[in-house]
């Protein structure tokens, strides 16, 4: 039983070969003709794009050490000037976002206030009409009545015509 144990985890040693170890990196079919045709592609542009990265960069690195000692020595001006213009910036942006701020709220105030007087016309109009219905139905008993007592009269009338 212990032989066979032994066999049992014991596996047989293969010898790689090196062409087994390369193949075994390799996918195991081709690439398509899409695929192969964008590397073609981005392997331009990319390069391209890379090397423009590099230009600017040493352009920006060569432009910051020319430019160095020239804000060295204009410093005192430059720096109050630009405080002056981004405080001037800040102002501008400031205010514009103020006059957004404020038209919102205008807009906001003329559609609330618009349908609110819409909302009071409805039930202005709802209240009138019911105040005319009832009208129209108190004037409507009031000729009824009005009928009824000019009936009666006749009949009275009638009834003493008759008897004499």
């Amino acid at each position: 039983m212990a032989e066979h144990r032994q066999t049992q985890y014991q596996q047989p040693q293969q010898q790689q070969q090196p062409t087994d170890a390369i193949k075994g990196m390799l996918p195991a079919r081709a690439p398509s003709k899409t695929q192969v045709l964008a590397i073609v592609t981005v392997l331009p542009v990319g390069g391209t794009l890379l090397l423009l990265s590099g230009l600017t960069l040493a352009g920006t690195l060569i432009g910051l050490a020319v430019t160095t000692p020239l804000f060295v020595i204009f410093s005192p001006v430059l720096v109050p000037a630009a405080l002056v213009i981004g405080l001037a910036i800040t102002g501008f942006l400031t205010s514009g976002a103020f006059a957004i701020t404020a038209l919102s709220a205008l807009s906001w105030m003329a559609r609330f206030l618009r349908r609110i007087g819409a909302e009071h016309a409805k039930r202005s109009m709802q209240d009138t009409a019911g105040q005319l219905g009832q009208k129209a139905k108190e004037t409507g008993q009031a000729i009824q009545t009005k009928a009824q007592e000019v009936g009666r009269d006749r009949d009275v009338k009638d009834k003493e015509g008759g008897k004499t």
